[in-house]
């Protein structure tokens, strides 16, 4: 019979009751397989196999082997993978690691390496996260905010719309990780690859700005990754493009000689009297909204059978 400690677990700490250092800062990547939950079961265990071991080769592939050996709390997802690394290689992570690792993909994939084909999501963020080396290390906000940046609608859906024979890796950067290593000039990357995105979760109270980088696409980034409802089919009628008509506007003459002309909506009370007008005799007032044609439409002689 297994024996459970009588301790009870250390005090958690309490926020804001005073000053204590942070926790080291770990650049974090995290990856995860499209469509795992989709797949047979009997592939589940392939995929989560495969994951780890084609982040290794292209770490190998990119002259980085040294992050997968010195890796900070090395996790499988099930689906995917995740381990932090010293954030001073971020710029290296960006890249050349994510077009090394769309190589691999590449190879596994259509060199039929692999039976069973893997298309990756990665997120890439930085932060404060403790270190403590055991099962409960690199626990935090940061690393949270990585996998719900994975799952972000804007990174889904480049997979979801980008041929799957042709770009196998998406990849989602926080706006920290920008700014620090790609804005600041540091990653062998112009910031023209990367196109930024509002990352929602859906179900999830996360919003947060966010860059999109695939090395290779083979499809529309921003309007595949736009969050907004901007589509044809979405938009409103008004907002819609028209088609285009270049033909003259007919001229139109309204003329009415006793009495008054009505062209939209009249409100409030209307005077007409119609005595020396062939038709129907109308005198009185006319109370509301008057829309249209008032009065009788006559074809032919209105007379007739009267004589």
């Amino acid at each position: 019979m297994r024996e459970f400690s009588s301790e009870l677990p250390r005090r958690i700490a309490s926020p804001y009751t005073h000053s204590r250092p942070l926790p080291a800062y770990r650049g974090i990547l995290a990856v995860d397989a499209k469509d795992f939950t989709g797949r047979p079961a009997i592939e589940h265990e392939a995929v989560s196999r495969a994951v780890p071991e084609l982040l290794k080769t292209a770490l190998s592939r990119a002259d980085l082997g040294d992050l997968w050996e010195d890796r900070r709390f090395p996790a499988s997802t099930g689906d995917g993978y995740v381990f932090g690394f010293d954030p001073e290689r971020m710029p290296f992570v960006i890249h050349p690691l994510l077009l090394t690792l769309q190589d691999v993909l590449t190879d596994y994939n259509v060199l039929s390496y692999g039976a069973v084909p893997i298309r990756l999501r990665a997120s890439v963020h930085v932060g404060p996260l403790p270190d403590t080396g055991d099962e409960f290390s690199g626990n935090g906000t940061a690393r949270n905010d990585t996998h719900r940046l994975l799952d972000s609608r804007p990174v889904k859906a480049v997979l979801a719309s980008h041929k799957e024979n042709i770009t196998h890796v998406a990849s989602i950067l926080s706006d920290r990780c920008y700014e620090d290593a790609v804005a600041g000039g540091y990653t062998g990357r112009h910031p023209d690859h990367f196109v930024e995105v509002a990352a929602t979760v859906d179900g999830k109270p996360f919003s947060q700005r966010a860059w999109i980088y695939v090395p290779q696409p083979s499809g529309p980034l921003y309007e595949e990754t736009s969050d907004a409802n901007t589509s044809e089919e979405s938009a409103p009628e008004a907002a819609r493009p028209q088609p285009r008509d270049d033909t003259p506007a007919p001229q139109v003459r309204n003329s009415a000689p006793s009495g008054n002309l009505n062209t939209g909506t009249v409100h409030g009370g209307q005077s007409v009297a119609n005595h020396h007008v062939a038709g129907d005799h109308v005198e009185g007032n006319k109370a509301g909204r008057v829309r249209g044609f008032q009065g009788d439409q006559v074809r032919g002689n209105k007379y007739e059978g009267r004589q």
